[in-house]
């Protein structure tokens, strides 16, 4: 496609909607998978909930519900337009990022009580397998993220420079 090419919303609509709903064939839920993908593919990064219930065509509490998850896991953000009392969420550009830099924090805490566990359990049990192999889990992937933490902001740095050059060509 070339940079010229003008949006065309009913097609962005449709890939957005096939996004959301392979996101939720990957377990997330239906609405927030739906709600993250419009939002992400929004000329803006933001909609009003207003806004995602029209291209949606879903009740106001099906929104907040699906805002509510987005919030939670750090995928979206929630702003106060100024001088407005509606509110607008937003994907930030470094979201994928963010959430996963929170949930890394919220292994360290499952390491933290499984360890407080293991004890209880009893040595030599199919319990304390489970839980000792659990803990080695967490604790390579926490390993793993340091490393995708720092090669991530390496290429993003590079993926914001190809960017900027192909705006400015």
């Amino acid at each position: 496609m070339s940079a010229a090419m003008e949006r065309d919303e009913a097609v962005v609509q449709r890939y957005a909607e096939q996004f959301g709903n392979t996101l939720a064939e990957q377990g997330w839920p239906r609405m927030s998978a739906r709600a993250f993908t419009a939002i992400l593919a929004s000329e803006d990064g933001r909609l009003t909930a207003a806004e995602l219930a029209e291209r949606l065509k879903a009740s106001p509490a099906a929104i907040s519900g699906a805002v509510n998850y987005l919030l939670q896991l750090r995928l979206a953000t929630r702003e106060r337009e100024p001088g407005s009392r509606r509110d607008v969420y937003v994907v930030m550009d470094d979201f994928w990022f963010q959430s996963m830099m929170s949930q890394d924090r919220g292994l360290s805490r499952w390491e933290e009580i499984l360890r407080q566990m293991l004890p209880y359990v009893g040595a030599r049990t199919e319990a304390s397998r489970r839980i000792r192999a659990t803990i080695g889990f967490v604790e390579f992937i926490q390993n793993e993220v340091d490393g995708l933490s720092e090669r991530w902001i390496k290429r993003k740095a590079e993926i914001d420079a190809e960017i900027e050059a192909e705006d400015n060509s």
